[in-house]
């Protein structure tokens, strides 16, 4: 598909129609029928989504945060906010891993519509760490454990599928690994610095851009509070 093209819909069905890491950003819909339209935009702050003239973006974040609290946390920019948005988001996946001991036998390994299953986000989440506070922040040479759920793109983008485990572990061992990667983040926010936050970092997948340790801890708990929305969501439907 042409990247330039203007596509136009007219009188056309799309009913039940599923987009999955697409574009629609720009998008003009005139005269629609929404009625059950569900839209999951991870970045929706990133810009204006237009309801009949109202911006909704600033609504759905604060109804958001009002359903998880201490999500509002999650830009905190100095030391004593990233513990507390730390705390919080712990606690609140804390919660949902009692939710899920509290059901049905194989329950965290369920899968509503393709997405990823509860124990499936959990060890993405602690890919994410690996990611972002291993390879970036700490720089180790080799920060992904074999249990890790790299991102859908991760093998297409070119990167080894090698290290990972072919075959996904026991529920519990994704609990006491998650368990470990979770206090990776404790531990290094316990003596994080404002010099610290400051220092620049390599991105993990762009080795020639450069961001602060602040950004990557921002991507961590943006990660762990998309994903625990995710997560519930799909819990309620399982």
């Amino acid at each position: 598909m042409a990247q330039n093209k203007t596509l136009e819909f007219v009188e056309r069905d799309l009913r039940e129609a599923r987009f999955h890491r697409s574009t629609l950003a720009g998008a003009v819909m005139r005269g629609v029928d929404v009625r059950g339209l569900d839209i999951d935009a991870p970045w929706l702050t990133d810009g204006p989504l237009f309801v009949n003239g109202v911006d909704v973006a600033p609504l759905v974040e604060t109804e958001l945060n009002r359903r998880f609290p201490g999500r509002d946390l999650r830009e905190s920019g100095d030391p004593d906010g990233l513990r507390r948005a730390w705390t919080a988001v712990e606690a609140a996946w804390e919660a949902a891993v009692d939710r899920v001991a509290s059901m049905p036998d194989g329950t965290a390994d369920l899968t509503v519509d393709g997405e990823w299953s509860f124990a499936q986000t959990m060890r993405h989440l602690a890919f994410a760490t690996d990611a972002w506070l291993g390879k970036a922040i700490l720089r180790l040479p080799q920060p992904f454990h074999p249990y890790g759920q790299p991102h859908v793109e991760y093998e297409s983008d070119g990167y080894d599928m090698s290290i990972f485990a072919k075959e996904p572990p026991a529920y519990a061992e994704t609990l006491a690994f998650r368990a470990e990667r979770q206090a990776m983040v404790r531990d290094f926010l316990a003596t994080a610095t404002p010099e610290l936050l400051a220092e620049p970092r390599i991105v993990p997948w762009a080795t020639d851009h450069e961001e602060p340790v602040l950004h990557c801890l921002h991507v961590i708990l943006g990660e762990e509070w998309e994903h625990l929305r995710f997560a519930l969501r799909d819990l309620d439907r399982a």
